[in-house]
């Protein structure tokens, strides 16, 4: 009796485990740039991990954020709109308290113009219906560093990439 508990305790984590949504984002070039690249989310929790490898940056950290929109369509990525902001929050560090859902730390490339990310983000969702989900909006990286104190937008320069995150299934 004790094992089949064991073992029926191991297919119900299992199960809870299998169905934790997990998105995917496909980087594109806006207009004039080559940057490219996959990011991954995956629900952990109440938390969210991110991770990503992007190429085609300029050597350096780069602004990374969720968007409220996803909406790719504008050749310089502004249909994207601002950033993903679902309790009035103003721009900061996304490693202290107060900041927009969408405030990633920074993306930085190496001299090859490569770039990986791996992060555990509270404060954002994959759980449709719920105020801090993310999916349906889009992931935004660009040209210059987020000075995480200019408002609204960290003062990161032009958008190099956007892609929209979207539900694997």
């Amino acid at each position: 009796m004790r094992t089949l508990v064991v073992i029926l305790a191991a297919l119900a984590l299992s199960a809870c485990a299998a169905k934790a949504p997990t998105a995917k984002a496909v980087m594109a070039p806006t207009r004039g740039n080559t940057t490219t690249g996959l990011v991954t989310f995956a629900q952990q929790g109440d938390s969210v991990h991110i991770t990503a490898l992007i190429s085609g940056l300029t050597p350096g950290a780069h602004g990374f954020h969720i968007h409220e929109k996803g909406d790719c369509s504008a050749h310089d990525g502004t249909s994207a709109g601002g950033h993903f902001n679902p309790f009035g929050k103003r721009h900061g560090d996304p490693s202290k308290p107060d900041h927009h859902a969408g405030d990633l730390p920074m993306i930085v490339a190496g001299s090859n113009g490569v770039a990986k990310f791996d992060a555990v983000m509270s404060g954002i969702s994959l759980m449709e219906d719920d105020k801090a989900d993310i999916l349906n909006r889009s992931v935004i990286i660009h040209a210059m560093p987020d000075d995480y104190t200019t408002q609204p937008t960290g003062n990161s320069g032009a958008r190099v990439a956007c892609g929209i995150i979207t539900l694997q299934k």
